[in-house]
């Protein structure tokens, strides 16, 4: 007899949002909304082509995107086909990114006024208040089985938060009531035909940071601040106003009762957004926002969001104490400065493959480069002058790698290049033991004389105060092992 299969666990909200029917806008600067069919979208081709996305729907992928190449080709991420898809391996680089791209988001988050928690990646699926919340999200879930209780993994750190948060004794002083966990990791059941690389995927980091408010005034308030710091965040990325389209989701009431507000929202953001409109309240808030990155298969993908949730705060039994003396139910915002840490890595990449198209060479932000310098002497007798200038620029906290290999020199700069190094120094007779230099400058192609000092000096200008890693991988290229095809 075949064994019966499990029912996948579907919330009532992706149900109700596959059932949808939205009004779809544009709204501009000047506070003018506009039907989709009726807009101008010249100069806009990436916020047409984000409005086709999401009114169409369709998130099934049907070939591979450039960011898939290219992660495996710098030996950063890959498939790991012994776990279920959406489930990625991240080699020594790839992981060094990903850390570096953590630590800076959680910097950022503590800045604002985040504390830090942690909290459980699984939940009782049985939990009544849990169960209640997780029909209200519009997302597949991961479940396993303990103790013939039936769990879920969790898909954000809301419920973690949120049960931290009903156990705590907060005042009206104490608001807005910030915390914030990197939840590595967090878990969706993607559908397969919807999975492709770092786009989507099943299991993913995702930095969230809650804000328990007094009322609507003072959670709006706070929504402009979140605003404001997400699109620092990305833009120290390396992901700026350019790279996104914003996305706003909110009721008709919301709209009638707050068009300013949503009008300032889109000013600040400084150029046209969509605007998807319901007629009643389907979820549990009543605005979100998110910035979408449109990538080379014109997919549009959500980096940053925050949003307003008018339910969890009397769901969960949150309450703070009034300046009247009476408990109340905080109004919540739930915010992801940069999205799924993933989803930032693939959207370096694929403007990386953008740049490709136009005939730029492909970067990536120079903090989050493996090797930032690269040193190749011409052969083994050159050797101890090239560690002596790698020492030189890493004693400033400066990734720096020798290509000791039995190779030629054209070689050795030809996959300097294919690694997309910025700078890359060749060391015979001519440069062992001078003060200055040529250096190979990535971004121009050009060679500039520098003297180590003055090349790391121009190095922590671009980095500035971005997180820093050792190299992750030895020092020497003849030491490393090849972890990608």
């Amino acid at each position: 007899m075949a064994e019966k299969k499990k029912e996948e666990v579907v919330s009532a909200a992706l149900k109700a949002e596959e059932k949808l029917k939205s009004q779809w806008y544009i709204l501009d600067t000047e506070g003018e909304l506009h039907k989709i069919d009726e807009f101008d979208f010249k100069g806009r081709d990436n916020l047409r082509k984000f409005a086709g996305y999401e009114v169409d729907k369709d998130r099934s992928v049907h070939q591979e995107p450039p960011h898939v190449t290219m992660m495996k080709a710098l030996e950063l991420v890959d498939y790991e086909p012994a776990s279920d898809p959406g489930n990625m391996r991240y080699y020594p680089k790839g992981r060094m990114i990903k850390a570096l791209l953590e630590e800076y988001v959680s910097s950022k988050v503590a800045a604002y006024g985040g504390m830090e928690v942690e909290t459980p990646i699984m939940y009782n699926l049985e939990h009544p208040t849990l169960a209640n919340y997780l029909n209200r999200f519009p997302a597949r879930q991961y479940t396993i089985e303990s103790d013939n209780d039936r769990y879920f993994l969790r898909f954000a750190a809301c419920f973690g938060q949120f049960l931290m948060a009903h156990d705590a004794t907060i005042s009206y002083k104490n608001l807005p009531f910030k915390i914030y966990e990197l939840t590595r990791y967090s878990f969706r059941r993607e559908q397969k035909g919807e999975l492709t690389g770092l786009r989507r995927l099943r299991s993913f980091t995702m930095p969230d940071v809650h804000a328990m408010c007094r009322d609507l005034e003072q959670a709006k308030e706070e929504f402009m601040v979140r605003f404001k710091m997400s699109a620092d965040v990305l833009d120290g990325i390396g992901i700026h106003n350019s790279d996104y389209e914003l996305g706003v989701r909110l009721t008709e009431e919301f709209w009638a009762n707050n068009k300013d507000f949503v009008v300032n929202l889109v000013k600040t953001h400084g150029k046209p957004a969509l605007v998807e409109m319901w007629r009643e309240r389907i979820f549990y808030f009543i605005l979100k926002w998110e910035r979408n990155f449109v990538d080379n298969l014109d997919k549009a993908s959500a980096l940053s969001t925050d949003q307003i949730d008018v339910e969890n705060g009397e769901r969960y039994d949150i309450k703070f104490m009034d300046e009247d003396g009476v408990g109340k139910h905080p109004l919540i915002l739930h915010c992801s400065p940069s999205g799924a840490i993933e989803r930032d890595i693939y959207a370096l990449l694929e403007k990386a493959a953008f740049d490709m198209k136009v005939g730029k060479r492909p970067t990536l932000p120079l903090w989050l480069q493996p090797t930032q310098v690269r040193v190749i002497p011409v052969s083994q007798d050159y050797l101890g002058a090239a560690d002596k200038i790698a020492a030189e620029i890493e004693a400033s906290k400066i990734r720096v790698d020798v290509d000791n290999r039995d190779e030629s020199v054209g070689k050795k700069i030809r996959d300097s290049e294919k690694e997309w190094i910025h700078y890359t120094l060749v060391i015979g007779e001519k440069e062992a033991g001078k003060e200055k230099i040529p250096v190979r400058v990535r971004e121009t192609g050009k060679l500039v004389e520098y003297s180590p000092a003055e090349l790391a000096k121009e190095i922590k200008g671009i980095v500035g105060d971005k997180p820093w890693r050792p190299l992750p991988v030895p020092r020497y290229l003849q030491q490393r092992p090849k972890f990608s095809g």
